[in-house]
């Protein structure tokens, strides 16, 4: 019983680690159209949107919006309402957060490098602003691509159909 819960405590923690990541400020870009300062992202968004966006954080596994949603509609960014993601390419990826096999418009989304937490892996972050949205990993449904693009829910809205 021992080796179980430790061996779940383990994987919890890997898969905790795949799509979280260390906080850090985000980076004004001129590449960005919308840029704002801190202070008025703090106005715009909830304090845990605020977290996730701006300052890069994560949420909880399994203690967020949508991961379990399953209702058809879109998922707009949390700062701009420029839709992200559609119901229609979510899955059930297991990790606690929601997933999807593709973003709605290869625009919508830019990916850069993220070498934090001595791995690299690809970051997601919202074209218009450079704000953090999650990670892309190439661990999706073969049959649908092979992309998890494995957001947090606190970035995103969601518009019921």
């Amino acid at each position: 019983m021992k080796k179980i819960i430790s061996i779940s405590a383990t994987l919890f923690v890997l898969i905790g680690i795949s799509c979280g990541q260390t906080p850090k400020t985000a980076k004004q870009s001129s590449k960005f159209p919308i840029q704002k300062s801190e202070s008025e992202w703090k106005k715009i968004l909830s304090p845990i949107a605020f977290e996730i966006m701006v300052k890069r954080g994560t949420e909880q596994p399994y203690k967020n919006p949508y991961y379990n949603n399953h209702q058809k509609g879109i998922y707009i960014s949390a700062a701009t309402g420029e839709p992200l993601f559609s119901s229609d390419d979510k899955f059930e990826s297991g990790t606690g957060w929601p997933s999807f096999t593709r973003p709605i418009s290869n625009d919508a989304i830019t990916t850069v490098k993220d070498n934090t937490l001595g791995m690299e892996r690809d970051e997601v972050i919202e074209t218009k602003t450079g704000l953090h949205l999650g990670h892309v990993f190439d661990d999706g449904p073969a049959d649908r691509g092979g992309k998890r693009y494995c957001m947090n829910s606190a970035a995103l809205k969601f518009i019921k159909k």
